[in-house]
C-alpha cells in the first residue's frame, strides 16, 4: 500500500505541468496552428512565477503560488501572442516561429535572472505547492489513502481543467469554430466565422495554459529557475498532445503515462523492483518511453487537416 501511495502521488504530481501544457497545445493545434513552442512556453511560466513568488511572498503569505500561476498564465499568453502574430498575421513559418519562441524564452529568463540576482539562478522559494491530504476524499477507505492522500491540489486542477477543455471544445459553439476552423477554414469563413480571430484566441490560450504548467512545475517540484529547470518537459507535452490524438482526455492520459515515467526516474531507486537497475537507465526512461509510445500511435493519430496550414482570407 505505502508502495502504490508513492507511485500514484510521484506520477500525479509530474503530470500536472503536462497536462496543462498538453491541453494548451491542444487549443492552438486544434485552430490549425502549429505549437512547439510550448517549450519556451513553460520556461517564462516558470520564470515569472518563481520572480514573482520571490517578490510578493511577504505581501500574499500561502496564496503565493497560486497569484504567481496568474502572473505565469498572463505573461505566457503574452508571448504565445508573438507566435500568434508571425504565423496567422504574417503567416510565418509556424516551425520556425515555435523554435524562435522557444530561444527567446529562454535567453530572456536567463538574462532577466542574471540582471535582477547577479547570479545564474533564482534563490529558492519559500512559498511552494505541498503535499495535502485533501479533505473528506483523504477519508475514503483505501481510494481515498492511495489518491487523495499526501498529494498537491494541483495534481487535481489539472484533472478538472481537462474535462473543462474537452466540454470547451466539443460542447460548446466556440469548440464547434474552432474544430471546424483547423479542419476546414474556407468553409468556417465561408460560413462567417472569424478564422483570424479563432486562432488567435487559441494561440493565446495555448500561451496561457503553457505558463500555468511551467509554474507549477517550478513550484511544485525545482522552487526555483535556472537554465534547467524545464528540461524537455514542454517537448514532453507536445507528445502527450500527439499521443492523446489531439483530444483533451487523451492528452491527459497521455500526460500522466509521461508523469508516471519521469518519477520513475526520481523515485525508482527507492522501489523494490528497480532498486537494482543503474540510475541512468532511470533517468533515460521517460524520453525513451516517449519516443516509443510515438513511433507506436502516430501514424493512427489524424491530426486537424489544416495543421500548419496559413489561411488567407477570401482565397479560396
Amino acid at each position: 500500500m505505502n508502495l502504490l501511495i508513492i507511485i500514484v502521488s510521484s506520477t500525479m504530481l509530474w503530470a500536472a505541468p503536462l497536462i496543462f501544457t498538453a491541453l494548451g497545445g491542444t487549443f492552438s493545434e486544434r485552430s490549425g496552428v502549429v505549437n512547439i513552442g510550448l517549450e519556451g512556453l513553460m520556461v517564462i511560466g516558470a520564470f515569472t512565477a518563481i520572480v514573482f513568488n520571490l517578490t510578493f511572498a511577504d505581501t500574499f503569505g500561502d496564496l503565493t503560488p497560486w497569484i504567481s500561476l496568474l502572473a505565469a498564465m498572463v505573461v505566457g499568453a503574452l508571448l504565445s501572442a508573438l507566435h500568434a502574430v508571425a504565423s496567422i498575421t504574417f503567416r510565418a513559418d509556424q516551425v520556425v516561429s515555435g523554435v524562435a519562441i522557444n530561444l527567446l524564452a529562454l535567453g530572456l529568463s536567463l538574462f532577466l535572472v542574471k540582471f535582477i540576482y547577479g547570479k545564474g539562478q533564482t534563490d529558492a522559494i519559500q512559498k511552494s505547492f505541498h503535499k495535502v491530504d485533501i479533505p473528506f476524499l483523504s477519508d475514503i477507505p483505501v481510494i481515498g489513502e492511495i489518491f487523495f492522500s499526501n498529494t498537491y491540489y494541483t495534481s487535481f486542477v489539472a484533472i478538472i481543467v481537462a474535462f473543462i477543455v474537452w466540454y470547451v471544445i466539443f460542447k460548446t459553439p466556440f469548440g464547434l469554430r474552432l474544430r471546424a476552423v483547423g479542419e476546414h477554414p474556407m468553409a468556417a469563413d465561408t460560413m462567417g466565422i472569424n478564422v483570424t480571430k479563432i486562432r488567435y484566441i487559441a494561440v493565446i490560450l495555448s500561451g496561457a495554459l503553457g505558463g500555468i504548467g511551467g509554474g507549477v512545475y517550478a513550484q511544485s517540484i525545482t522552487s526555483d529557475f535556472s537554465h534547467a529547470t524545464i528540461s524537455g518537459q514542454g517537448f514532453m507535452a507536445l507528445a502527450a498532445m500527439i499521443f492523446g490524438k489531439w483530444h483533451p482526455l487523451g492528452a491527459m492520459g497521455a500526460a500522466l503515462f509521461f508523469g508516471f515515467a519521469q518519477s520513475l526516474s526520481i523515485i525508482g531507486s527507492s522501489l523494490p523492483f528497480l532498486e537494482n537497475i543503474p540510475n541512468f537507465y532511470l533517468l533515460i526512461a521517460p524520453y525513451v518511453l516517449t519516443i516509443l509510445a510515438l513511433t507506436g500511435f502516430i501514424g493512427r493519430a489524424d491530426a486537424p487537416k489544416a495543421l500548419g496550414a496559413p489561411y488567407i482570407k477570401g482565397n479560396r
